[in-house]
């Protein structure tokens, strides 16, 4: 088994493909969500579904559907699929992030919008069978990107409650700095293992804006709200180097998209790579350390 892998897409012409879901079964069939766009776009993104073929490389599912969406994600709740991803441009020039609802991909209907502006969303299934909702504000409320948490009730208390009244998780970033959640896991009735990203800024010495993005965990007591701290656990440099779509700006990227846990105490990491390929590398499992 080879601890780190760049992952092969078919189907999609010379479009990138990249911050993906982590593999998961639907309908007896194994797929991974990805981003998919022009490398000199990002409002022309679709998010399509991959299965993977003898070859080992991942193929486009012609018959599932697509959708005008960025930086898909995947959850179950109460025997649902549940999808989502970011709807990009909307109102001036912003983003939202949409929800779908059914009992596999092909049946999957809309369902929900967050708040304009706000990315990184995340939902979970309780284990007393409520809903545990991860939010990232921006600007006024949670500056650069700070997480919030709230329960709701339901899948359908998702639709008209105000997610920006999430109680905020305190002193995981500096004013500098911010952050996200892309996954959610139940580890046991009180703790949830939570799967993002941390990220900051800085200047090269010709003045260029260099993004910075590493995937890391915490684990969250979701009837305390209290936290652990954040856990770097993958870097761009953990990975064969390759292209990006804007260098040196987006040179150092890795996106968290979602864990596979192995048996012998390990996961693979699913990861987006300087917004260009996906990338999977094997860990140890984080949230057991």
């Amino acid at each position: 088994m080879d601890r780190i892998e760049l992952l092969r897409f078919g189907n999609v012409g010379s479009r990138d493909v990249y911050n993906p879901t982590a593999p998961f079964i639907d309908c007896g069939t194994t797929y991974i969500a990805a981003r998919t766009e022009s490398r000199d776009s990002e409002t022309d993104t679709q998010v399509i579904f991959f299965k993977r073929g003898d070859d080992g490389v991942w193929y486009s599912d012609p018959d599932l559907p697509t959708f005008n969406l960025q930086d898909p994600f995947i959850t179950r709740v109460n025997n649902e699929l549940v999808f989502g991803g970011v709807r990009f441009p909307v109102g001036n020039n912003s983003w939202r992030t949409d929800f779908y609802r059914g009992k596999d991909i092909s049946s999957l209907e809309k369902f929900a919008e967050g708040p304009i502006g706000m990315k990184d969303i995340r939902i979970i299934e309780l284990p007393n069978e409520k809903i545990g909702v991860f939010t990232r504000p921006q600007g006024e409320i949670g500056g650069r990107g700070t997480i919030g948490f709230m329960i709701v009730d339901s899948l359908d208390s998702l639709v008209d409650c105000d997610l920006l009244n999430a109680d905020l998780i305190k002193g995981q970033f500096t004013e500098e700095e911010w952050g996200g959640v892309n996954a959610v896991y139940v580890l046991n009735d009180s703790e949830l293992g939570v799967l993002g990203h941390f990220a900051y800024f800085s200047e090269d010495k010709n003045g260029n804006m260099l993004k910075h993005y590493y995937s890391m965990v915490f684990k969250f007591n979701y009837l305390t709200k209290e936290a652990s701290s954040i856990k770097i656990i993958a870097k761009r440099k953990d990975f064969p180097s390759g292209e990006s779509k804007r260098t040196p700006e987006l040179d150092d990227i890795v996106l968290s998209g979602g864990f596979v846990f192995l048996s012998n105490g390990y996961v693979e990491l699913y990861v987006g790579l300087s917004d260009v390929e996906v990338g999977k590398i094997i860990i140890n499992n984080p949230f057991s350390e």
